[in-house]
This record gives C-alpha cells, structure tokens and sequence, in this order.
C-alpha cells in the first residue's frame, strides 16, 4: 500500500527543459471526437443563427416560422446551451426564450430557465432575470429550484458585493414553499466560490440558528478553506454539533492538508477513516498525489496512480492530470508526456486540462514550434480547446509575430465554437495592428460581429486609428456602424468628425 510508504521521500531528478526534444511525442492516436451534438444538429443551428441575424423581436418570429423547425424543448433546450457557450447577445436569447414560452400550453424546462438566467445574468440584465422568474412562478412554479438559486446568486456574487447577493437571497424567498437549508447552501456555495472565505464565515454564523446546518452545509465550508487550521477548526464544529463526516467531508479535509504540505496529518484522516469504515476513493488519491508533487515526490505521486488500482480503485483523467501537473513543475515533460499516453491506453481521453499542462511550461519556455505540434495533435485527437488554450497560444503567437499561427487558431475557434473570442479578440487584435495586417484586422472583427460577439472598445479604437491613417473611410464607417449595434453609450467618431452617441 502506498500510504505506508508515503513518506519516504525522494530527491527527484531535474532536467532543463531546454535540453528535451518533444517532437515524438506529438503522433496522433485514434480518439474519438468529444465535439458536443449541439454543435452538429443542423436545426440547432438554423435557430442559433436566426436568433443572431434578427433585428427585432417580430422578425425572429417571422424566420423562425418561415425556417419550418419545430420548435420542442430539446431543441431549445440545445440552442439555450449554445448561446451560453457562444457568448450570444442575452437580449436576442431573452426574445427566443419569450417567443417560445408565449405559445399556448408550451412550458419551459428547468434547463432553459436555468440556462436563460445565465445567460442574463451573464449579460448583467438582472431586470430580465426577475422578470422571468415571475413569469415562471405564474405559470409553473415547479420551476424554480435550488439549481435555479444557485444560478442567479452565482451571477449576482460575480458582479455585486457580499450584502447585495444576501439581498439577492432573500428576496427568493417567496419563489419557495420551503425555503429551508438546502437554500443556505446555495448561498454559502455560491460566497466560497465567487466571495471570500472571510465573508462565508461571517455570513455562517450569522444566520446559522435560522437555518439548521447539515452535511453538505460542513461540506461547502471544508471545501472551501485554503487554511488547514480553519478547516480542522470547522471540522471539529461540525462534530459537536453531532453532524457525522462522511467521505466527502474527509475528503476536504485531506484537500486542504495536502495543499499545505502537511501530509503526515493527511495519513492520520486516513486512517481515521478506516476506522470508520469509511475507505479512500479517487479523490483522496487524487489529494494526495498533488500534495506529493508539492512536496517535490513526482516519483512516489505517480507510483500512487499504480497502488489504487491495485486497491481496486481506478484512477480517472483527473487523477492523470494531477500526476502529469507534478512532473510538469518539475519540468520532467518526457514523464508526462508518458503518462498522457497511459491515459489513452487505458480507454480513457486526456481533456484541455491535461493539453493545458504543457501548454503553460510551453509558453514560459517560450517554444513556440512544441505549442503548435501539442495543438495539432490535440485537434487531431478530437479534444476541443477552452478558452486559456487559445489565451497561451495566441499570446506566444503575439510574442513572436507569427501571424499565420494566430489566424489559424482563430479561425478554428470562429469554426468549431470554442473558447471566448471576446477575450481571444484583444491578444489577437494587438498582434494585427502592431504588425499594420488592416486586411485580417477588419475580417477578423466582422467575423465577431456576425457571431453577435462584441469587440472590446480599446481594440475597435486601435484599428479605427489605423485605418484613418490607411485613409479607409469606407472600411472605418462600417466598422463603426457594427459597433453602434451592440449599444455602446460612449461616442464613435464617425469620418467626416460627425461624434454619433449610441443610446445604451
């Protein structure tokens, strides 16, 4: 068994990374692809673009019975899920949304509702937001759910401060026959992940004898700490208050003294378990295998990966993906790479987070050649990109002027659907005007505008500068006539020095 070996520590061996060929590792296998059937129904995107290309509420009706689709949950559903991958205008998704829910006897499902306030909460349209609530209460108040809650509080809580997400808690209230426990773990959930765990104490403890706290409410607060001593603090809370922890619970606990090195400490909840009848699952593997690697035992994390399968407990990509991370830090890519390779060979497909490990060493390495080789296996293997792929290898791209890397990579993203062209767009379009490529500037930023993506004003102000120099007063007028759609309230200086104000 692993654990008792555990702490037998071993210097581990360094190699620079500049001294490593890559080159072999880069063969494409036979993966199937993990695209999303979203992304392939072909009636998903008819209504996706007709949602796009509209103009008003009244001429999406009209296409969209012209298109002749039927227009069924799954499907909206499937176009919801799109828009919110897409980054789609939360206005023209609302319009959908309402067109459909107007039909008589058509009741929404709990993914639309949950996925449209996403996307409106996304879009800071909190307005839209209960207003759609209260539609959805009148109409089918089954509805609204702790999912529902957790959704808008997530959305509140990224963009508002602590008191106005509590507000935001409350005023749910009467959405609730019930509004019990469950509830405040949404909101302690939704201030560990967006908030501080300062904030999650105070709010804790300030309405805790309103609500009777539970498992998952210890849960929620193990998970969250960073420090060890605030978690065993909690844990023991939780004990007298005669909440017995479960695996989840040990497993938190574990996390956060791996994390802090303290894996001596780590050993002991384990065999505290035991005792309990209570056995280590993947996840406790999985903390210890990081707390290995933070302790400089690359070596002993990925033996680990062998003892729980002999435990028969099976490491999954995850589990990978925390052995790969250790021999990544210390800068031993070859081991990874091999590791990467057992994955497949075990039946199952490395993710973007596996992909994304090298890429990181990759781009501190600055090796661009190694970045475009990983990329093209990893389309090659069917694994789609997310959006910190795209972040590092437009930024390496950008560093070294290539320009033909960078237009390839955007293209694939404009394509396939993949990663947030919004933020891609600043990185790529610094590339372009920094190297005067006008031409690939402006089709660039038409292809964001036709997937209703909104260019950021400190990118649009950089090409209009240089196409006023190019004197391409055509170019610049359209261009500016793209950006007054999405309702900007600042000025747009239009040529002939006309300033137009665009009504938010």
């Amino acid at each position: 068994m692993f654990l008792g070996r555990i702490l037998q520590l071993r210097p581990s061996q360094r190699t620079p990374i500049s001294d490593i060929s890559y080159s072999h590792f880069f063969t494409t296998g036979s993966m199937e692809p993990q695209l999303q059937n979203f992304y392939d129904n072909p009636e998903i995107r008819t209504v996706f673009n007709i949602i796009n290309t509209s103009t008003s509420s009244d001429s999406m009706k009209k296409s969209l019975e012209k298109s002749g689709v039927l227009i069924a949950n799954d499907l909206i559903d499937g176009v919801l899920k799109r828009v919110r991958f897409r980054h789609s205008n939360p206005t023209r998704a609302l319009e959908f949304f309402d067109i459909a829910a107007s039909r008589k006897g058509f009741y929404h499902t709990q993914f639309s509702l949950d996925t449209i306030l996403y996307v409106l909460g996304r879009g800071r349209r909190f307005e839209f937001c209960w207003r759609v609530l209260n539609d959805m209460r009148k109409k089918d108040h089954g509805l609204v759910t702790t999912k529902t809650l957790n959704v808008m509080l997530g959305r509140t809580a990224k963009v508002c401060s602590v008191d106005h997400t509590v507000a935001c808690f409350w005023k749910f209230k009467r959405f609730f026959s019930k509004f019990d426990t469950s509830c405040f773990n949404a909101l302690l959930r939704t201030l560990s992940q967006e908030k501080t765990m300062v904030d999650v104490r105070i709010v804790y403890h300030q309405f805790k004898h309103q609500f009777q706290p539970d498992l998952q409410t210890f849960n929620i607060l193990l998970s969250g700490w960073k420090s060890s001593e605030d978690a065993e603090e909690f844990f023991e809370e939780m004990k007298q208050l005669g909440v017995k922890p479960d695996l989840v619970s040990y497993n938190c606990l574990i996390d956060v003294l791996c994390k802090n090195r303290e894996l001596e400490k780590a050993y002991k909840i384990i065999e505290t378990m035991k005792e309990s009848d209570i056995y280590p699952d993947v996840f406790t593997y999985t903390s210890m295998i990081g707390g290995l690697g933070l302790i400089g035992q690359p070596d002993k994390a990925r033996d680990i990966l062998k003892d729980m399968s002999e435990c028969g407990c099976y490491p999954d990509v995850a589990a990978y993906n925390a052995a790969i991370r250790n021999f990544c830090i210390a800068k031993r890519l070859p081991d990874g790479f091999r590791l990467m390779d057992e994955i497949v060979a075990k039946g199952m497909l490395p993710d973007s987070t596996t992909f994304n490990l090298f890429f990181r060493c990759f781009y501190w390495a600055n090796d661009m050649n190694s970045s475009w080789e990983l990329y093209r296996r990893m389309k090659s293997d069917g694994c789609l990109p997310n959006t910190q792929t795209c972040m590092f290898l437009l930024r390496l791209s950008r560093r070294h002027e290539n320009v033909d890397l960078a237009i390839e990579l955007w293209n694939d993203m404009v394509e396939k659907g993949f990663g947030s062209l919004i933020l891609a767009s600043d990185v790529l379009f610094d590339l372009l005007c920094d190297l005067g490529k006008l031409a690939d500037a402006e089709r660039c930023f038409m292809q964001m505008v036709d997937k209703n993506q909104k260019p950021s004003n400190v990118s649009f102000r950089r090409i209009k500068v240089l196409l006023e120099l190019a004197g391409k007063m055509d170019s610049l007028t359209n261009l500016s006539e793209k950006m007054a759609m999405f309702g900007n309230s600042k000025h747009l200086n239009l040529p002939g020095g006309r300033p137009r104000k665009i009504s938010r």
